[in-house]
């Protein structure tokens, strides 16, 4: 049971003990023990915080963990549906990869989705997407990690369901994937 845990959560119950004073299964049965299986997410965090000050980072970890093992939330779901990530780090300055996702006719190049609407950017850090279902939203943010190394993580936030978020976090590797080895080929064009 603690591996499933651990593995479901990804966080070690050892971290989570030296962390907090208290192991996963210690945390699930006194969240049992104060009635935590029938309250929502921000009552838990609420319970969490009167009784016990870990931090509001630990208090959310502590109630999503306790959540998806007691089967009160999936995999993937928050309070305003579901949410998935996907990162890549790729040989590139943030401000050619901020261009090719920005520039419609760049990024038609490479994603299969490219007509979207950018609400927000914030010029080589991030872009705010509504998404082409008009529903669900990307947060597009990029790190720098050096001079030609970037980072570049994608959040796609209020999916409908399990099923979708599973697809779209496959959906964002791949685009990610693609958009890797489209650079790599315009690169090594420029050097020959």
């Amino acid at each position: 049971m603690q591996k499933k845990i651990e593995n479901k959560i990804g966080v070690s119950s050892d971290a989570v003990l030296k962390a907090t004073g208290k192991n996963w299964n210690e945390w699930f049965m006194f969240l049992d023990k104060s009635g935590c299986k029938k309250m929502n997410h921000k009552e838990i965090v609420t319970e969490l915080h009167k009784r016990n000050h870990v931090g509001k980072w630990w208090e959310q970890m502590i109630t999503a963990a306790y959540e998806q093992a007691r089967g009160l939330r999936d995999k993937y779901e928050k309070p305003g549906g579901f949410e998935i990530s996907a990162s890549k780090t790729i040989e590139a300055p943030a401000a050619v990869l901020f261009k090719y996702w920005y520039d419609e006719k760049l990024r038609k190049k490479w994603l299969t989705d490219y007509k979207y609407n950018v609400r927000r950017s914030s010029i080589d850090k991030s872009i705010r997407i509504t998404w082409i279902d008009e529903k669900s939203n990307l947060n597009l943010n990029f790190y720098p990690k050096g001079e030609n190394k970037t980072s570049v993580v994608v959040q796609h936030a209020k999916l409908k369901s399990k099923k979708e978020a599973g697809e779209m976090k496959k959906y964002w590797k791949e685009q990610l994937e693609r958009l890797f080895l489209f650079l790599s080929k315009q690169k090594k064009r420029l050097l020959i």
